[in-house]
């Protein structure tokens, strides 16, 4: 049913903002209701000039369902037409050929969408959602669907917002490339080099970069006239979710084998330069071993270790009396794990378990922190306890995954309530470095590094 669109204060900033930058970047808290905000400034702005057809770039689910809903969503947006650009040649053709007022479609098909219209580049203004998937953008390398967008960003766009939560969830080398969208590096740098060398030096450690002390008071002035920050704790009443970290131990001969595993790890970090995405790759057989099976040499096929993890679990599921319970997993091993100790737990990467959920069906749901960040929604009505069963070293799809049922979206479903995160930890393992990551983040390079030293100290007493 369309209701009536009453916004917040805080929303009249988003939409004063968007009309007044034709090119800029919001950053708003995960659950302020940005796509509203946003389509609301939109609406409001084509009143007095042509803004249509818009292109909305997003993850694959929110581009398929979260923005076509909002125009159903709400009244003074409800006869906005949408077309869905996905699927397969045809069906994205098809798509195009939709008369339609917003156009959505993934970051995948960037690269398609901008060689197949060519120079009939219909979209006046392009909305980014989660803009921070372009922090890896370079002029001369990065991914795909990035210098695809460059490529028609400030010669066919007229208009461009980008959104996200997170705009630098790893620091504030992620901006870059983002920002470079809005200005082409009018503000931060022609170049991501020159960038670095102006707000960055060495890292203590030998190794990547770190922040100058001044650099981010400047950078934020750089960017003042073309970023709206908006942050939930300025606006409501929050409080923090409650984080309680369980410990596990790990049998006897599971340790022994991940002592074998650890060492070699180590062995491999101190033979090459340390970066966080290698390290992050490398120490994936730790984690596994720390939630209770491995995978074999094939990648495919996994070996059960212990249930240590699981017991921890069905004890909070227990304690929750009936409650549902978020959990998070990190391996396809740990799911089908999860499954066979709970088989009444709803699968939350299938439609229709995600729509039970939805409707507060079930006493415990599984979903991985990369498909939970985005698109997700409406699990707060009936949830406020979250588990992470297998932890990962992204410390922007940790914050993703609290915000599915956080303290805002409590507040957006009516209740006053805490929120509850459970860390399943196992003992004297990499899950113990991971949490150093996300509770209090540090940088993988320093936790590891720290770790590596400790190490050889303890072998030369």
């Amino acid at each position: 049913m369309a209701t009536d669109f009453v916004p917040h204060k805080y929303q009249d900033i988003i939409i004063d903002g968007i009309h007044r930058m034709p090119r800029g970047s919001v950053w708003a808290s995960m659950g302020t209701g940005k796509t509203v905000s946003v389509l609301t400034a939109v609406e409001s702005l084509s009143l007095v000039e042509e803004v249509y057809p818009i292109l909305v770039v997003a993850p694959k689910r929110v581009a398929r369902t979260v923005w076509p809903a909002e125009t159903r969503k709400w009244n003074h947006l409800k006869h906005l037409r949408t077309s869905v650009i996905s699927g397969s040649l045809p069906e994205r053709q098809a798509a195009l050929r939709v008369k339609a007022d917003i156009y959505t479609t993934n970051f995948e098909q960037l690269p398609w969408l901008v060689e197949y219209l060519g120079n009939h580049w219909p979209f006046r203004w392009v909305i980014i959602d989660e803009s921070d998937k372009l922090k890896g953008f370079r002029l001369r390398q990065g991914a795909t669907r990035a210098k695809a967008l460059a490529r028609v960003a400030h010669t066919k766009i007229k208009r461009i917002t980008l959104l996200t939560g997170t705009p630098s969830p790893n620091g504030l080398t992620d901006l870059w490339g983002q920002m470079w969208f809005v200005d082409k590096g009018e503000r931060l740098g022609r170049t991501y080099d020159g960038f670095r060398k102006r707000w960055f030096c060495p890292a203590d450690n030998g190794h990547g970069v770190k922040a100058m002390d001044f650099a981010q008071g400047q950078i934020q002035d750089q960017l003042k006239d073309v970023c709206i920050t908006i942050d939930a704790a300025d606006w409501f009443d929050l409080e923090k979710p409650i984080v309680r970290t369980v410990e596990v131990q790990l049998p006897p001969a599971v340790r022994v084998h991940y002592k074998q595993m650890e060492k070699k790890f180590f062995m491999e970090l101190d033979a090459t330069r340390i970066e966080a995405a290698n390290a992050a790759a490398k120490s994936g057989k730790l984690l596994q071993i720390a939630n209770g099976a491995a995978y074999l040499e094939d990648g495919k096929t996994w070996k059960r270790l212990h249930d240590e993890k699981l017991d921890a679990l069905e004890e909070i599921v227990s304690e929750a009396c009936g409650a549902p319970v978020l959990v998070g997993y990190n391996f396809k091993s740990d799911l089908a794990r999860l499954k066979e100790r709970f088989p009444d737990g709803i699968d939350l990467a299938s439609k229709d378990g995600l729509e039970r959920a939805q409707r507060g069906e079930g006493r415990i749901w599984f979903g991985h922190p990369a498909s939970m960040g985005h698109g997700v929604d409406g699990l707060q009505y009936h949830c406020n306890i979250m588990v992470l069963f297998g932890l990962t070293w992204n410390l922007g799809l940790y914050l993703q995954f609290i915000e599915r049922v956080g303290p805002m979206r409590q507040i957006q479903a009516g209740f006053k309530r805490s929120v509850f995160m459970y860390l399943i930890v196992a003992q004297d393992t990499i899950d113990e470095m991971v949490i150093e990551r996300l509770v209090h983040k540090r940088t993988v390079q320093d936790i590891l590094l720290a770790a590596m030293k400790q190490r050889g100290e303890k072998q030369c007493a």
